[in-house]
C-alpha cells in the first residue's frame, strides 16, 4: 500500500460477517467513502451504486464508468456495460478493494475506479459453516460453505438463498447462488479454478408521483421483473519461470441470460379514440439479452533492481470477446383498477439484434524505488475495440464502429516516516459506447429502455483524465486516517437523456462534452478500550461543464429554445449532474462488551440531489431531500461454534428517498385511476421510497476447521 499512489480501501472479513443480512449494494453504501446509491427500482439487489460520482449500475440506461472484477474477470455485462449485483455470490467474497481513479491498467470503462472482488479458498476457509436466518418483509437466507485442504490441493463450495417478500408492492426477490473453488500449489505452479452458477427473479415497484407518496409503498405499475441466469467459469495458472519473474495466464467463460419483462404506459395513447386493440393506454415489453462471454490474459510479472534501484514490472496481453443477441417484444394492455398491466394480447417482436464485440489489449505498468522512501509509478494501456451490429429483421441497426487509444498514467509515493504516507498522481482511461448507446442515441426517437431501437448517430468514445492527491498514516498503532484530493474530467461524456411522456425511463445517449467530479475524501479509524470508532466524509462535486440543449418536456422550465413545439432546457456550465449528493458523512461505533460479544451502529447521512430530467438544475419540484439513517447490528457467540447474529435497518424509521426522476403522472382521475381523457396528464417528479424499518436475526454453526 506505500507504493500505491491513491486513496485506496478495503472491506475485509469483519466488516463482510458482521451484517451478513445486507446484499452487497447496501455493504458498499454503508463500509465505503464517497460510496452512494440511487434506489430506482425500490429492490435491494438492483440499485444504482455511485463512488466519486461514477455509477456501478444493472440498469440499461445508467452510463456506467466503474469497472467490477471478481477474482480478476470483469463483471459488467456487454451490452450496457451493467453490473449485476445478485449474479455475485456474496457467501464466496473474501474481500473488496476499491481502486479509485480513472487507472488504465483496469481496461476500458474504468473511468472513476475500479472494484476488485477476492473470493475464498479452502486454505484460509477450513471447515464447514451453516447459516440460516430471518427478518422482516418476509426476508429468509440459507447459506452453507465448506473447505479444506490435502496436500497440495485446496477446496471451497458454498451455496446460498435469498428470499425477500419486499418492504414495497409487487416486489419480492429470489437470489440463488452457488460457487466452487479448487486449487494446486506445487514448487513453482499454482493453479487455481472456480466455478459460479446463479438463478434470480427481482421485482420493483418503481418511482412514484409525489403525489403519491400518501402510500409510498404502492407500485405505479407492474409487473416489472427480472431474471438473470449465470453460469461461469475461469481458470488462472501461475508459473514461477526464476524466483524473481512470474508468468500468468487465465481465461474465463461467462454466460448470463436475462428476461425482464416491463409494464409501460402508452405514450402512443389517443384519448380521442376509443379504448381497445391498438388504443391500449399500457404495453409490456418483453425483453431477452443473452451474453456469452470469454477472454484470455496473459501477463509477466518480474521483481529485479533497475540502475541499482528496486524495481517491479508488470506487462500483459488480454483479448475479450462478447456476443450478444438482444430480442424485445411488444404487448398492448389494458390498466386494472390496481395499475397492474397484465394482458392476454399477443406479443409483438420489434427488435432483434445480435452484437458482437472485440477487445484486445496490451498493457505495462514499472514501479521504480527512486529512493528507499520514494517510489515512481509508470502504466499504460493501448485499447483497441470493435463492435459490430447486426440487424436480424432489416438492416436499420447495421453497423460497425472502431475505438483505440493508448492511456497512461504516472505517480508517486513519499514515505518520510514509517507511519506516513503521501502520493500523488495522473492517469487516463477510456469509455467506449455499449451496443445499447450506439442503437439508442437519436433524439428524435427516444427509447423506452432497453427498446424501441432506430438507426442512430455515432457516439465517440469518453475519456477520462484524474489527478489525485493525498496522504494516509496512523497514530500511535491505534488511530489510522487517510485524506486524499481528486479530480475527473470526461471529455465527450455520454448522459442518459430524459424524454418524458408517460414512461419515465424514456429517453435517449447524447454526447454532452465535458463533465467533472471533484471533490475530497476523509476516513480516520480509532481504537480506545473497548471501542472502535471510524468515521467516512466525502464531497463530491460533479458539474456539467460545457452547455448544451436537451429535451426535457416534464421539466417546469422547458422553453421552446430551438422550435415553437419543443419543450427543451439549457444546460450550463457548472449544473450538477443528477443522483450525486455533494456532502456524504458515515459514522461507526463497535462495542466489544467482551470476547463474545460485540454490537455496532452506522450512521449514514447524504445531502440532497437533482432528479433525472432536471440537469439545468431549474425545475420548480427543486432536489430530492437530504437524509440521513441509522443502522444497528450485534453478534454473540453462544459457544464455541455457535453464534447468534442480529440487525435493525433504519431504526428510527425514516422516510427518504435516494433518486429521481422526472415524469408525467397519467394516474390523475380520481382514486388514482388512469384519465382516459388525458385531460389531467401532470408533469412531477417521480421517487424510489425507502425502505421502513426492519429487524434481521440469523444463526451460525462451524463444523471442523477453525
Amino acid at each position: 500500500l506505500e507504493q500505491v499512489p491513491a486513496n485506496v480501501q478495503t472491506i475485509g472479513a469483519d466488516q463482510l460477517g458482521r451484517r451478513r443480512s445486507d446484499p452487497l449494494p447496501d455493504l458498499l453504501n454503508i463500509d465505503l467513502g464517497s460510496v452512494n446509491i440511487n434506489d430506482t427500482q425500490g429492490n435491494p439487489y438492483q440499485p444504482d451504486v455511485n463512488f466519486r460520482g461514477f455509477a456501478a449500475s444493472p440498469i440499461l440506461g445508467t452510463p456506467n464508468g466503474l469497472s467490477v472484477f471478481v477474482d480478476g474477470v470483469r463483471a459488467n455485462e456487454s451490452f450496457g456495460d451493467t453490473v449485476n449485483w445478485d449474479l455475485i455470490p456474496r457467501a464466496a467474497i473474501a474481500g473488496i478493494t476499491v481502486l479509485p481513479g480513472s487507472n488504465p491498467v483496469f481496461g476500458l470503462n474504468t473511468l472513476g475506479g475500479a472494484l476488485a472482488i477476492t473470493t475464498k479458498n479452502g486454505i484460509d476457509n477450513p471447515g464447514t459453516v451453516v447459516r440460516a436466518g430471518g427478518g422482516t418483509f418476509s426476508r429468509q437466507s440459507y447459506e452453507i460453505e465448506s473447505g479444506g485442504r490435502s496436500g497440495r490441493a485446496d477446496w471451497f463450495v458454498t451455496g446460498a438463498q435469498y428470499s425477500d417478500g419486499g418492504s414495497g408492492a409487487h416486489n419480492p426477490s429470489r437470489v440463488n447462488q452457488w460457487f466452487a473453488q479448487g486449487g494446486w500449489r506445487g514448487e513453482a505452479t499454482r493453479v487455481h479454478a472456480t466455478a459460479t452458477w446463479a438463478d434470480t427473479k427481482l421485482s420493483g415497484n418503481q418511482t412514484l408521483p409525489l403525489s403519491m407518496f400518501g402510500d409510498p409503498q404502492q407500485a405505479y405499475t407492474y409487473p416489472d421483473t427480472t431474471a438473470n441466469h449465470l453460469a461461469a467459469v475461469n481458470l488462472r495458472v501461475e508459473q514461477s519461470l526464476t524466483p524473481a519473474l512470474q508468468l500468468t495466464a487465465q481465461t474465463y467463460y461467462r454466460a448470463v441470460q436475462t428476461r425482464a419483462v416491463n409494464s409501460n404506459v402508452n405514450d402512443d395513447y389517443d384519448p380521442a379514440l376509443a379504448v381497445g386493440p391498438g388504443n391500449q393506454p399500457a404495453f409490456n415489453a418483453y425483453n431477452n439479452i443473452d451474453d456469452n462471454r470469454w477472454g484470455a490474459t496473459l501477463q509477466l510479472n518480474g521483481n529485479g533492481r533497475l540502475a541499482g534501484r528496486a524495481n517491479t514490472l508488470v506487462g500483459g496481453l488480454n483479448y475479450d470477446r462478447s456476443g450478444v443477441w438482444f430480442t424485445q417484444f411488444n404487448q398492448e394492455a389494458p390498466i386494472q383498477p390496481d395499475r397492474n398491466t397484465v394482458s392476454s394480447a399477443p406479443e409483438t417482436l420489434q427488435t432483434s439484434l445480435r452484437a458482437v464485440t472485440r477487445q484486445y489489449a496490451a498493457y505495462a505498468s514499472d514501479t521504480l524505488a527512486l529512493t528507499e522512501r520514494v517510489h515512481f509509478t509508470a502504466s499504460g494501456r493501448y485499447n483497441h475495440a470493435t463492435i459490430e451490429l447486426n440487424d436480424q429483421i432489416g438492416t436499420a441497426l447495421n453497423g460497425e464502429h472502431r475505438y483505440s487509444r493508448f492511456n497512461p498514467a504516472a505517480g508517486a509515493t513519499w514515505n518520510p516516516h514509517p507511519a506516513l504516507t503521501v502520493f500523488g498522481g495522473y492517469n487516463e482511461g477510456m469509455r467506449i459506447p455499449t451496443p445499447v448507446e450506439l442503437t439508442c442515441a437519436d433524439p428524435a426517437a427516444p427509447c423506452s429502455l432497453p427498446n424501441a431501437f432506430a438507426a442512430d448517430p455515432p457516439l465517440q468514445a469518453v475519456i477520462a483524465k484524474t489527478w489525485e492527491a493525498g496522504a494516509r498514516g496512523r497514530f500511535d498503532g491505534n488511530t489510522r486516517w487517510n485524506a486524499a484530493l481528486f479530480r475527473t474530467t470526461l471529455d465527450n461524456d455520454i448522459q442518459f437523456i430524459s424524454s418524458g411522456g408517460g414512461a419515465t425511463n424514456a429517453g435517449y445517449f447524447q454526447n454532452v462534452g465535458t463533465t467533472r467530479r471533484e471533490g475530497v475524501e476523509l476516513g480516520l479509524d480509532h481504537t480506545t478500550g473497548r471501542w472502535t470508532l471510524a468515521a467516512r466524509a466525502s464531497y463530491v462535486n460533479a458539474t456539467f461543464e460545457s452547455p448544451f440543449i436537451i429535451n426535457s418536456p416534464n421539466n417546469s422550465s422547458a422553453q421552446a429554445l430551438l422550435c415553437a413545439t419543443c419543450t427543451d432546457i439549457q444546460v450550463r456550465s457548472g449544473n450538477r449532474l443528477p443522483g450525486i449528493p455533494r456532502e456524504l458523512l458515515k459514522l461507526r461505533a463497535d462495542y466489544h462488551a467482551n470476547e463474545n460479544l460485540r454490537a455496532g451502529a452506522s450512521l449514514y447521512a447524504a445531502s440532497g440531489l437533482y432528479a433525472r430530467g432536471d440537469e439545468n438544475n431549474a425545475d420548480r419540484n427543486g432536489m430530492v431531500p437530504g437524509y440521513a439513517f441509522v443502522n444497528l447490528d450485534a453478534r454473540w457467540r453462544i459457544e464455541r461454534n455457535l453464534n447468534l447474529v442480529g440487525a435493525v435497518n433504519n431504526l428510527f424509521n425514516r422516510q427518504y428517498q435516494t433518486y429521481g426522476v422526472l415524469g408525467q403522472n397519467v394516474f390523475t382521475a380520481p382514486g388514482g385511476q388512469f384519465d382516459y381523457s388525458g385531460t389531467s396528464f401532470r408533469s412531477e417528479q417521480f421517487r424510489t421510497a425507502s425502505a421502513t424499518r426492519s429487524l434481521w436475526v440469523g444463526l451460525s454453526y462451524r463444523f471442523g476447521g477453525r
